[in-house]
Protein backbone atom coordinates (compact mmCIF):
# COMPACT_ATOMS: atom_id res chain seq x y z
CA UNK A 1 0.00 0.00 0.00
CA UNK A 2 0.93 3.43 -1.12
CA UNK A 3 0.19 5.52 1.67
CA UNK A 4 0.69 8.65 0.40
CA UNK A 5 -1.69 7.56 -2.56
CA UNK A 6 -4.28 6.68 -0.45
CA UNK A 7 -4.04 8.48 2.48
CA UNK A 8 -3.10 6.74 5.74
CA UNK A 9 -2.85 8.46 9.16
CA UNK A 10 -2.61 12.32 9.16
CA UNK A 11 -1.92 11.98 5.37
CA UNK A 12 -4.82 12.33 3.46
CA UNK A 13 -5.40 10.67 -0.11
CA UNK A 14 -3.82 12.08 -3.19
CA UNK A 15 -7.13 13.44 -4.73
CA UNK A 16 -8.33 15.36 -1.70
CA UNK A 17 -4.39 16.55 -0.95
CA UNK A 18 -5.06 18.41 -4.87
CA UNK A 19 -8.05 19.71 -4.02
CA UNK A 20 -7.03 21.32 -0.78
CA UNK A 21 -3.58 22.84 -2.13
CA UNK A 22 -6.23 24.17 -4.85
CA UNK A 23 -8.82 25.34 -2.05
CA UNK A 24 -5.73 26.97 0.07
CA UNK A 25 -4.25 28.63 -2.78
CA UNK A 26 -7.71 30.35 -4.11
CA UNK A 27 -8.66 31.38 -0.27
CA UNK A 28 -5.16 33.14 -0.54
CA UNK A 29 -5.82 34.64 -3.29
CA UNK A 30 -9.62 35.76 -2.38
CA UNK A 31 -7.97 37.59 0.78
CA UNK A 32 -5.76 39.40 -1.03
CA UNK A 33 -8.21 40.49 -3.59
CA UNK A 34 -10.51 41.37 -1.22
CA UNK A 35 -7.88 43.00 1.19
CA UNK A 36 -8.53 46.69 0.05
CA UNK A 37 -12.05 46.90 1.04
CA UNK A 38 -12.04 44.67 4.27
CA UNK A 39 -12.03 46.73 7.96
CA UNK A 40 -8.59 47.29 9.30
CA UNK A 41 -9.48 46.44 12.70
CA UNK A 42 -10.77 42.38 13.90
CA UNK A 43 -14.16 41.22 14.84
CA UNK A 44 -14.84 38.86 17.91
CA UNK A 45 -14.28 35.16 16.51
CA UNK A 46 -15.47 33.53 19.68
CA UNK A 47 -18.99 32.42 18.38
CA UNK A 48 -17.29 31.24 15.13
CA UNK A 49 -14.71 29.30 17.16
CA UNK A 50 -17.59 27.63 19.76
CA UNK A 51 -18.52 25.07 16.75
CA UNK A 52 -15.20 23.33 16.75
CA UNK A 53 -15.66 20.57 19.18
CA UNK A 54 -12.85 18.18 18.05
CA UNK A 55 -15.61 14.95 17.96
CA UNK A 56 -16.38 14.64 14.28
CA UNK A 57 -13.91 14.87 11.99
CA UNK A 58 -14.98 18.15 9.30
CA UNK A 59 -14.15 17.74 5.57
CA UNK A 60 -10.95 19.02 4.86
CA UNK A 61 -12.04 21.67 2.53
CA UNK A 62 -14.43 23.04 4.89
CA UNK A 63 -12.19 23.56 7.37
CA UNK A 64 -9.82 25.39 5.65
CA UNK A 65 -12.69 27.92 4.17
CA UNK A 66 -13.74 27.61 8.48
CA UNK A 67 -9.58 28.66 8.84
CA UNK A 68 -9.25 31.30 6.25
CA UNK A 69 -13.10 32.97 7.47
CA UNK A 70 -11.69 33.63 10.74
CA UNK A 71 -8.11 34.83 9.98
CA UNK A 72 -10.08 37.23 7.69
CA UNK A 73 -12.23 38.00 9.33
CA UNK A 74 -11.46 38.30 13.30
CA UNK A 75 -7.74 39.16 12.93
CA UNK A 76 -6.28 42.87 12.63
CA UNK A 77 -5.41 43.03 8.95
CA UNK A 78 -1.63 44.05 9.47
CA UNK A 79 -1.22 43.32 5.62
CA UNK A 80 -3.91 46.08 5.23
CA UNK A 81 -2.19 49.31 2.89
CA UNK A 82 -4.18 51.66 5.42
CA UNK A 83 -2.19 49.44 8.69
CA UNK A 84 -0.28 52.15 9.88
CA UNK A 85 0.79 50.37 13.24
CA UNK A 86 3.98 48.82 14.39
CA UNK A 87 5.94 46.91 12.10
CA UNK A 88 4.05 44.15 11.03
CA UNK A 89 4.40 44.05 7.12
CA UNK A 90 2.47 42.27 4.82
CA UNK A 91 3.83 39.22 3.44
CA UNK A 92 6.26 39.04 0.66
CA UNK A 93 4.88 36.14 -2.08
CA UNK A 94 8.20 34.13 -2.17
CA UNK A 95 8.03 34.04 1.53
CA UNK A 96 4.49 32.82 2.16
CA UNK A 97 5.83 29.90 -1.08
CA UNK A 98 8.63 29.16 1.31
CA UNK A 99 7.03 28.33 4.73
CA UNK A 100 4.85 26.53 2.57
CA UNK A 101 7.72 24.44 1.38
CA UNK A 102 8.98 24.15 4.86
CA UNK A 103 6.24 23.07 6.17
CA UNK A 104 5.59 20.10 3.76
CA UNK A 105 9.51 19.14 4.12
CA UNK A 106 9.71 19.75 7.78
CA UNK A 107 13.04 19.42 8.51
CA UNK A 108 14.81 19.45 11.61
CA UNK A 109 17.49 22.08 12.40
CA UNK A 110 19.47 20.80 15.33
CA UNK A 111 22.31 19.47 13.32
CA UNK A 112 23.88 19.15 9.98
CA UNK A 113 23.03 15.35 9.55
CA UNK A 114 19.52 16.17 9.04
CA UNK A 115 19.81 19.46 7.45
CA UNK A 116 22.49 20.21 5.41
CA UNK A 117 20.54 22.53 2.75
CA UNK A 118 19.05 24.58 4.86
CA UNK A 119 21.69 25.30 7.59
CA UNK A 120 24.25 26.23 4.47
CA UNK A 121 21.06 28.39 3.41
CA UNK A 122 20.63 30.21 6.40
CA UNK A 123 24.58 30.14 6.92
CA UNK A 124 24.92 32.26 3.46
CA UNK A 125 22.40 34.82 4.61
CA UNK A 126 24.12 35.46 7.93
CA UNK A 127 27.22 35.96 6.10
CA UNK A 128 25.86 38.17 3.43
CA UNK A 129 24.10 40.09 6.34
CA UNK A 130 27.32 40.35 8.51
CA UNK A 131 29.12 41.89 5.53
CA UNK A 132 26.62 44.58 4.87
CA UNK A 133 27.25 45.53 8.31
CA UNK A 134 30.87 45.69 8.08
CA UNK A 135 31.86 42.23 10.06
CA UNK A 136 34.93 40.22 8.84
CA UNK A 137 33.82 36.87 10.45
CA UNK A 138 30.25 36.51 10.58
CA UNK A 139 28.27 33.95 13.67
CA UNK A 140 25.04 33.74 14.12
CA UNK A 141 21.72 32.40 13.92
CA UNK A 142 18.22 32.35 13.07
CA UNK A 143 15.66 32.93 15.80
CA UNK A 144 12.12 33.66 16.49
CA UNK A 145 12.29 37.16 16.61
CA UNK A 146 14.55 39.97 18.03
CA UNK A 147 13.14 39.06 21.41
CA UNK A 148 14.99 35.68 21.59
CA UNK A 149 17.83 37.31 19.85
CA UNK A 150 18.19 40.11 22.19
CA UNK A 151 18.52 37.67 24.69
CA UNK A 152 20.70 35.68 23.45
CA UNK A 153 23.22 38.93 23.38
CA UNK A 154 23.03 39.35 26.95
CA UNK A 155 23.60 35.81 27.30
CA UNK A 156 26.93 36.08 25.00
CA UNK A 157 28.09 39.00 27.00
CA UNK A 158 28.17 37.34 30.19
CA UNK A 159 29.84 34.47 28.94
CA UNK A 160 32.47 36.51 27.47
CA UNK A 161 32.70 39.14 30.87
CA UNK A 162 31.99 36.98 33.39
CA UNK A 163 34.39 34.47 34.32
CA UNK A 164 32.73 30.90 34.91
CA UNK A 165 29.53 32.30 34.09
CA UNK A 166 28.44 29.11 32.40
CA UNK A 167 29.51 26.78 34.98
CA UNK A 168 28.87 28.96 38.21
CA UNK A 169 26.65 31.83 37.49
CA UNK A 170 27.10 35.49 38.00
CA UNK A 171 28.43 34.57 41.35
CA UNK A 172 29.83 37.85 43.29
CA UNK A 173 29.83 40.07 39.97
CA UNK A 174 27.12 43.16 40.07
CA UNK A 175 26.29 43.38 36.15
CA UNK A 176 24.93 46.12 34.99
CA UNK A 177 22.96 46.56 31.46
CA UNK A 178 22.74 49.95 29.75
CA UNK A 179 20.05 50.97 27.98
CA UNK A 180 17.72 54.44 26.74
CA UNK A 181 14.42 54.47 26.93
CA UNK A 182 14.02 54.34 23.95
CA UNK A 183 15.54 50.98 23.55
CA UNK A 184 13.63 47.70 23.15
CA UNK A 185 11.70 46.29 26.58
CA UNK A 186 12.90 42.53 25.62
CA UNK A 187 16.14 43.96 27.06
CA UNK A 188 14.16 43.57 30.51
CA UNK A 189 13.04 40.55 29.78
CA UNK A 190 16.51 39.24 29.09
CA UNK A 191 17.65 40.41 32.60
CA UNK A 192 15.10 39.40 34.02
CA UNK A 193 15.38 35.40 32.40
CA UNK A 194 19.01 35.73 32.58
CA UNK A 195 18.50 35.54 36.44
CA UNK A 196 20.18 39.73 37.01
CA UNK A 197 16.66 40.96 37.61
CA UNK A 198 15.71 44.07 36.09
CA UNK A 199 17.03 46.17 38.69
CA UNK A 200 20.53 45.21 37.12
CA UNK A 201 18.66 47.68 33.82
CA UNK A 202 19.70 51.26 33.61
CA UNK A 203 17.55 53.17 31.29
CA UNK A 204 18.80 56.69 30.71
CA UNK A 205 16.74 59.36 29.46
CA UNK A 206 17.60 59.95 25.86
CA UNK A 207 18.26 63.95 24.68
CA UNK A 208 15.41 65.82 22.88
CA UNK A 209 16.99 64.09 19.57
CA UNK A 210 15.79 61.18 21.35
CA UNK A 211 19.11 59.62 20.93
CA UNK A 212 21.44 57.76 23.86
CA UNK A 213 23.02 60.46 25.58
CA UNK A 214 26.38 59.47 25.94
CA UNK A 215 27.88 62.37 28.38
CA UNK A 216 25.43 60.61 30.70
CA UNK A 217 25.93 57.33 30.43
CA UNK A 218 29.64 57.74 31.22
CA UNK A 219 28.81 59.65 33.87
CA UNK A 220 26.27 56.88 35.08
CA UNK A 221 29.34 54.34 34.29
CA UNK A 222 31.76 55.83 36.57
CA UNK A 223 28.88 55.87 39.63
CA UNK A 224 28.36 52.11 39.29
CA UNK A 225 32.15 51.46 39.31
CA UNK A 226 32.67 53.63 42.12
CA UNK A 227 29.77 50.99 43.92
CA UNK A 228 31.56 47.85 43.14
CA UNK A 229 29.59 46.77 40.52
CA UNK A 230 30.23 45.64 36.87
CA UNK A 231 29.06 47.58 33.75
CA UNK A 232 28.59 44.98 30.83
CA UNK A 233 26.62 45.35 28.42
CA UNK A 234 25.53 48.53 26.17
CA UNK A 235 22.49 48.59 24.02
CA UNK A 236 22.79 51.04 20.75
CA UNK A 237 19.18 51.20 19.19
CA UNK A 238 18.85 51.18 15.35
CA UNK A 239 15.68 52.33 14.78
CA UNK A 240 13.75 52.32 17.76
CA UNK A 241 10.37 51.07 17.82
CA UNK A 242 8.34 54.29 19.07
CA UNK A 243 10.23 56.78 16.80
CA UNK A 244 12.59 55.40 13.94
CA UNK A 245 15.41 56.99 16.48
CA UNK A 246 19.19 55.80 15.68
CA UNK A 247 21.93 56.19 17.69
CA UNK A 248 25.14 56.92 17.36
CA UNK A 249 26.92 53.64 17.65
CA UNK A 250 30.94 54.86 16.37
CA UNK A 251 30.39 57.00 19.73
CA UNK A 252 28.33 53.90 21.96
CA UNK A 253 31.29 51.94 20.52
CA UNK A 254 33.85 53.80 21.88
CA UNK A 255 32.46 53.94 25.60
CA UNK A 256 32.53 50.08 25.26
CA UNK A 257 35.76 49.55 24.06
CA UNK A 258 37.23 52.26 27.14
CA UNK A 259 34.99 50.46 29.56
CA UNK A 260 35.27 46.84 28.87
CA UNK A 261 31.54 46.28 27.79
CA UNK A 262 30.02 44.06 25.29
CA UNK A 263 28.11 46.48 22.99
CA UNK A 264 24.66 44.89 20.79
CA UNK A 265 23.28 47.08 18.03
CA UNK A 266 19.67 46.28 18.15
CA UNK A 267 18.87 46.92 14.53
CA UNK A 268 15.70 44.84 14.50
CA UNK A 269 13.27 46.90 12.36
CA UNK A 270 15.83 49.81 10.82
CA UNK A 271 18.75 47.48 10.17
CA UNK A 272 17.46 46.61 6.45
CA UNK A 273 18.10 50.18 5.50
CA UNK A 274 21.41 48.73 5.05
CA UNK A 275 20.53 48.24 1.73
CA UNK A 276 20.19 51.72 0.96
CA UNK A 277 23.23 53.42 0.43
CA UNK A 278 21.64 56.59 1.02
CA UNK A 279 21.39 55.32 4.81
CA UNK A 280 25.08 54.21 5.53
CA UNK A 281 25.79 56.87 7.51
CA UNK A 282 23.04 55.66 9.90
CA UNK A 283 25.29 52.72 10.95
CA UNK A 284 29.00 54.40 10.81
CA UNK A 285 30.66 52.08 13.47
CA UNK A 286 28.50 49.19 13.42
CA UNK A 287 31.29 47.16 12.81
CA UNK A 288 32.49 47.70 16.08
CA UNK A 289 29.56 46.62 17.51
CA UNK A 290 29.90 42.63 19.35
CA UNK A 291 26.63 41.91 18.04
CA UNK A 292 23.11 42.87 16.42
CA UNK A 293 19.84 41.78 16.09
CA UNK A 294 17.97 42.32 12.69
CA UNK A 295 14.05 40.92 12.01
CA UNK A 296 13.70 40.39 8.31
CA UNK A 297 9.57 39.95 9.14
CA UNK A 298 10.21 43.15 9.99
CA UNK A 299 11.20 46.23 7.03
CA UNK A 300 12.26 42.71 4.80
CA UNK A 301 8.61 41.85 4.95
CA UNK A 302 8.77 38.07 5.10
CA UNK A 303 6.39 36.22 7.21
CA UNK A 304 6.51 35.65 11.03
CA UNK A 305 9.08 34.98 12.80
CA UNK A 306 12.01 35.43 11.46
CA UNK A 307 14.79 37.12 13.58
CA UNK A 308 18.61 36.73 13.61
CA UNK A 309 21.48 37.02 15.56
CA UNK A 310 24.71 38.36 14.12
CA UNK A 311 28.41 38.49 16.05
CA UNK A 312 31.24 39.13 15.15
CA UNK A 313 32.65 36.17 17.90
CA UNK A 314 32.16 32.83 16.69
CA UNK A 315 34.05 31.42 19.48
CA UNK A 316 31.79 33.41 22.04
CA UNK A 317 28.64 32.13 20.89
CA UNK A 318 29.29 28.38 20.57
CA UNK A 319 30.91 28.59 24.20
CA UNK A 320 27.51 29.96 25.20
CA UNK A 321 25.16 27.61 24.40
CA UNK A 322 27.52 24.04 23.45
CA UNK A 323 26.72 21.53 25.69
CA UNK A 324 28.32 17.63 25.08
CA UNK A 325 25.84 16.02 27.02
CA UNK A 326 23.70 14.56 24.21
CA UNK A 327 25.06 11.39 22.62
CA UNK A 328 22.09 10.92 20.89
CA UNK A 329 23.10 14.00 18.72
CA UNK A 330 25.68 13.15 15.46
CA UNK A 331 28.49 14.90 15.07
CA UNK A 332 29.76 16.90 11.63
CA UNK A 333 28.13 14.23 9.07
CA UNK A 334 28.91 16.49 6.52
CA UNK A 335 32.66 18.22 6.23
CA UNK A 336 30.81 21.32 4.51
CA UNK A 337 28.46 21.93 7.05
CA UNK A 338 30.02 24.73 8.99
CA UNK A 339 27.20 24.92 11.70
CA UNK A 340 26.17 22.74 14.58
CA UNK A 341 22.66 24.89 15.29
CA UNK A 342 22.18 23.26 18.91
CA UNK A 343 25.52 24.02 20.18
CA UNK A 344 25.00 27.98 19.16
CA UNK A 345 21.76 28.94 20.02
CA UNK A 346 18.96 28.71 22.55
CA UNK A 347 16.97 26.64 20.74
CA UNK A 348 16.99 22.61 20.14
CA UNK A 349 14.13 21.52 17.37
CA UNK A 350 13.77 24.38 15.31
CA UNK A 351 11.38 25.49 11.98
CA UNK A 352 13.83 26.05 9.23
CA UNK A 353 13.53 29.60 9.18
CA UNK A 354 15.78 31.45 7.16
CA UNK A 355 13.79 30.24 3.69
CA UNK A 356 11.32 32.32 3.31
CA UNK A 357 13.92 35.17 3.43
CA UNK A 358 16.25 33.66 1.20
CA UNK A 359 14.05 33.20 -1.88
CA UNK A 360 12.09 36.71 -1.29
CA UNK A 361 15.96 38.09 -1.65
CA UNK A 362 16.54 35.51 -4.30
CA UNK A 363 13.42 36.72 -6.38
CA UNK A 364 13.40 40.16 -5.99
CA UNK A 365 16.89 40.61 -5.74
CA UNK A 366 18.66 43.79 -3.83
CA UNK A 367 17.60 46.25 -6.40
CA UNK A 368 14.00 44.82 -6.06
CA UNK A 369 14.27 45.39 -2.14
CA UNK A 370 15.51 48.77 -2.42
CA UNK A 371 13.06 49.23 -4.36
CA UNK A 372 10.55 49.06 -1.69
CA UNK A 373 12.39 50.46 1.09
CA UNK A 374 12.52 54.02 -0.71
CA UNK A 375 8.90 53.81 -1.60
CA UNK A 376 7.86 53.38 2.14
CA UNK A 377 10.26 56.32 2.93
CA UNK A 378 8.52 57.92 0.46
CA UNK A 379 5.30 57.27 1.39
CA UNK A 380 6.71 58.04 5.35
CA UNK A 381 7.69 61.60 3.72
CA UNK A 382 4.05 62.39 2.33
CA UNK A 383 2.12 61.08 5.74
CA UNK A 384 4.58 63.89 7.50
CA UNK A 385 3.45 66.76 5.06
CA UNK A 386 -0.16 65.71 4.71
CA UNK A 387 -0.09 65.93 8.64
CA UNK A 388 1.59 68.83 9.04
CA UNK A 389 -0.31 70.79 6.30
CA UNK A 390 -3.49 69.31 8.45
CA UNK A 391 -2.54 71.29 11.86
CA UNK A 392 -1.03 68.02 13.23
CA UNK A 393 2.39 68.48 14.91
CA UNK A 394 5.12 66.74 14.27
CA UNK A 395 7.78 65.29 17.20
CA UNK A 396 9.98 63.11 15.83
CA UNK A 397 12.57 63.58 12.97
CA UNK A 398 13.83 60.24 11.52
CA UNK A 399 14.72 59.02 8.24
CA UNK A 400 12.85 56.15 8.14
CA UNK A 401 8.99 55.80 7.85
CA UNK A 402 7.27 56.68 11.03
CA UNK A 403 5.74 59.72 12.57
CA UNK A 404 4.95 60.55 15.67
CA UNK A 405 2.44 63.79 16.05
CA UNK A 406 0.09 65.29 18.11
CA UNK A 407 -2.43 67.99 18.67
CA UNK A 408 -3.32 70.28 21.82
CA UNK A 409 -5.72 69.01 24.05
CA UNK A 410 -6.39 65.41 22.76
CA UNK A 411 -5.69 62.31 24.29
CA UNK A 412 -3.61 60.31 22.17
CA UNK A 413 -4.92 56.82 23.04
CA UNK A 414 -8.53 57.78 22.36
CA UNK A 415 -7.41 59.16 19.06
CA UNK A 416 -6.22 56.11 18.11
CA UNK A 417 -9.04 53.76 19.52
CA UNK A 418 -11.24 55.96 17.61
CA UNK A 419 -8.90 55.70 14.34
CA UNK A 420 -9.37 51.93 15.06
CA UNK A 421 -13.51 52.09 15.39
CA UNK A 422 -13.81 53.70 12.14
CA UNK A 423 -12.24 50.35 10.27
CA UNK A 424 -10.60 52.66 7.98
CA UNK A 425 -7.28 52.90 9.86
CA UNK A 426 -4.76 51.86 12.53
CA UNK A 427 -2.36 53.87 14.62
CA UNK A 428 -0.93 53.55 17.90
CA UNK A 429 -0.13 55.67 20.80
CA UNK A 430 3.08 56.05 22.02
CA UNK A 431 5.50 57.78 24.92
CA UNK A 432 8.59 59.96 23.72
CA UNK A 433 10.08 61.33 26.75
CA UNK A 434 7.50 61.02 29.06
CA UNK A 435 4.99 63.18 26.15
CA UNK A 436 2.12 60.79 25.51
CA UNK A 437 1.91 61.43 21.18
CA UNK A 438 0.60 59.14 18.12
CA UNK A 439 2.62 57.10 16.42
CA UNK A 440 1.94 55.84 12.41
CA UNK A 441 4.57 54.14 10.37
CA UNK A 442 4.35 52.64 6.94
CA UNK A 443 4.65 48.71 7.63
CA UNK A 444 3.35 47.62 4.30
CA UNK A 445 5.12 47.86 1.03
CA UNK A 446 1.72 48.52 -0.79
CA UNK A 447 0.78 51.65 0.98
CA UNK A 448 0.05 54.58 -1.48
CA UNK A 449 -0.92 57.99 -1.22
CA UNK A 450 -4.16 57.64 -1.19
CA UNK A 451 -4.14 55.08 2.11
CA UNK A 452 -2.10 57.90 3.80
CA UNK A 453 -5.25 60.43 2.67
CA UNK A 454 -8.04 57.99 4.15
CA UNK A 455 -5.64 57.99 7.42
CA UNK A 456 -5.60 61.47 7.65
CA UNK A 457 -9.36 62.24 6.86
CA UNK A 458 -10.49 59.66 9.69
CA UNK A 459 -7.76 61.66 11.77
CA UNK A 460 -9.26 65.53 10.96
CA UNK A 461 -12.22 63.59 12.56
CA UNK A 462 -10.80 63.27 15.73
CA UNK A 463 -10.05 67.09 16.36
CA UNK A 464 -13.86 68.54 17.88
CA UNK A 465 -15.23 70.92 15.20
CA UNK A 466 -12.48 69.85 12.64
CA UNK A 467 -14.50 68.92 9.29
CA UNK A 468 -12.18 66.02 7.01
CA UNK A 469 -10.71 68.42 4.16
Amino acid sequence: MDPFEAGFGLTLPRATRTALWARTGERLEAYLAALPGLPVSPGDVHADLAAFDFQTPMDPLAVVDAAADMLQAFNLNTAHPAYFGVFNPAAATMGIAADALVAAFNPQLASSASARACIAIEDHLLAYFGAKFGYDLVRGSFQSGGTTANYTALQCALTAHVPGYGTEGVGPARPVLYTSTETHHSILRAARMSGLGTSAVVALPVGPDLRFDVAALRARIHADRNQGKHPLFLVATLGSTSSGTFDDVAALAEVAQTEGMWLHADAAWGGAAILLEECAPLFEGIRLADSITLDAHKWLSVPMGAGMFLTRHPDVQEATFRVDQSPYMPGHTYESAETEPYKQSIEWSRRFIGLKLFMALAAHGEAGYQAVLRHQIAMGAYMRERLAATGWELVNDSPLPVVCFWAPGLDPEAVARQVADSGKSWITPTKLNGRGVLRAGIPNFATQREHVDVLIDVLQGCKPGTPAP
